[in-house]
């Protein structure tokens, strides 16, 4: 009887062994791999590994790696921490997936807004160019979309061009919040060089609802301010509406 449990014992730490030294590059290839994903260059077990570049659909991002954690298996949760460190994309966090849902803390994420639309058809044929930093101190899913959210929305050297005008637009900064489960981003005149404050708010179904101000600048290209006018009339502080309910642009 003892040398069973021993046995048991030692079979069950071998198995163990296996587990957590589990070659990542073949895992990946016995996975049922959706269409359009590729990861290339694998390095290093399932709990910690690189990639030298991963594909899901026209995106791609480069230099990524991981640790996961098996004690939080036993809470039932899947925890992780990641980086990418790409020419240009960016990113780390801690992220959590559970039966609450998805949680993130220390989240940063960079990338340029091209990189961003990939091959959506923007409205009035747009085109944008600059780049978006996201950083998300605390991320709790929730319904619709969080329980609890804090964060900024950075955009550096935003650049709008379509059939009716230039508009580079400069950088622009914005907090994230939650409200009522709809990711709220907040916008502070002070913060931005075209003169804009307001909110947006992420609804269920991807609807996007904007209700903000904007008044003329210094800093305004020319064609910014002549586009003004259409947006209607200002009000008694000489600021113009800009107001909109509809679907997320390009989605």
């Amino acid at each position: 009887m003892r040398f069973l449990k021993y046995g048991l014992v030692g079979l069950a730490v071998y198995l163990l062994f296996l587990l957590v030294t589990l070659p990542m590059a073949w895992v990946w290839k016995l996975a049922p791999v959706p269409s359009g994903v590729e990861l290339n260059g694998l390095q290093g077990s399932v709990w910690k590994g690189q990639a030298a570049q991963l594909k899901v659909a026209d995106r791609t991002l480069e230099q990524l790696s991981w640790e996961l954690y098996p004690s939080r298996l036993l809470m039932g949760q899947a925890a992780l921490s990641f980086r990418v460190d790409g020419t240009d994309v960016q990113g780390q966090g801690d992220v959590r997936y559970g039966l609450g849902g998805l949680d993130a803390e220390g989240l940063r994420f960079s990338a340029p807004i091209g990189w961003l639309v990939g091959d959506a058809r923007l409205p009035l044929r747009t085109q944008l160019a600059g780049n978006v930093t996201l950083n998300l101190s605390r991320l709790e899913q929730g319904e619709p979309w969080c329980e609890q959210l804090n964060g900024r929305l950075l955009v550096d050297a935003l650049d709008v061009r379509n059939q009716f005008g230039h508009y580079p637009l400069g950088n622009m900064a914005g907090s994230l919040g939650c409200q009522q489960g709809n990711v709220q981003l907040l916008l502070d005149g002070a913060e931005n060089q075209i003169g804009v404050e307001g909110q947006a708010l992420l609804l269920a179904n991807n609807q996007v609802e904007v209700d903000a101000l904007i008044r003329e600048t210094d800093n305004q290209p020319q064609d910014l301010r002549q586009a003004l006018q259409f947006l209607g009339k200002p009000n008694a502080d000489g600021a113009y509406p800009i107001t909109y309910n509809g679907a997320l642009p390009g989605l």
